[in-house]
């Protein structure tokens, strides 16, 4: 049985999240339709990364497996003939070998989350950005990510219906810069705990209004409460960016 390495790429908006749900409309089901329309049968499609609702994707990584060997360009371009109108498109497929797995081969998942940082709302980036008003001090913000890197206890910033078996994680990557009216977080590690990086981008967003010094969100962290987190910012401003797999994987 082939199996298949997609690359996709979506607007969370829309969705109840990538998972398949029982009443609303989800990234998975929305693909897996689309595929089986062309193949003629059921198909399970696995991600890399789960994503909430409202959370978007430029680079979400899946697998799935067909019952016949199709060209990775028809994979790729029936599937999005199938998935017309739906916010959602195939970037790539490539054929893979049957250990390849999109969620337990990868090391490193990416993610960016943008904040609109003016006095005046989004008329054009609506559901891409969460719109912060005030002044937000991008130095300070990114001072304080940094007291965040490393592998610690993230527990302070977990959701309470998180299923992770550990609260731990290695924080590889967590950035923030000014880019013109935005500021932009960029992060990366291994693996996320359900609402980390939402979490601690409230947190940070304290710390660039001066709520909360630099010091003020390590104690945070270390604290492992999850009742002194800030604010959980919107999912709207949540993007996955890249999945990494070995160099001789997928």
């Amino acid at each position: 049985m082939p199996r298949y390495k997609l690359v996709v790429e979506y607007d969370g908006t829309a969705f109840a999240g990538w998972q398949r749900q029982a009443a609303d409309r989800s990234v998975q089901q929305a693909l897996e339709e689309a595929i089986a329309r062309f193949t003629g049968g059921p198909v399970r499609v696995h991600c890399a990364g789960r994503t909430d609702a409202g959370v978007h994707a430029t680079h979400q990584v899946v697998h799935l497996d067909l019952d016949t060997p199709w060209r990775t360009d028809t994979v790729r371009d029936a599937a999005n003939a199938h998935l017309r109108p739906e916010p959602v498109a195939v970037i790539s497929a490539a054929a893979v070998s049957p250990d390849f797995d999109a969620r337990h081969s990868a090391i490193k998942r990416h993610y960016r989350y943008r904040i609109l940082n003016r006095r005046s709302p989004p008329a054009l980036t609506r559901g891409f950005v969460w719109h912060v008003p005030w002044a937000l001090d991008a130095g300070l913000m990114h001072e304080a990510a940094q007291l965040m890197l490393g592998r610690h206890d993230f527990s302070a910033f977990r959701a309470a219906e998180c299923q992770a078996n550990s609260p731990v994680r290695t924080l590889d990557r967590l950035d923030v810069t000014r880019e013109g009216e935005e500021i932009v977080v960029v992060t990366a590690a291994r693996s996320f705990l359900h609402h980390q990086v939402r979490g601690m981008v409230g947190t940070l967003m304290l710390a660039g209004g001066g709520r909360l010094t630099p010091q003020g969100v390590r104690d945070v962290l270390d604290s492992r409460d999850r009742t002194r987190c800030g604010p959980l910012a919107p999912s709207g401003g949540l993007t996955l960016t890249g999945v990494d797999y070995p160099a001789d994987v997928g």
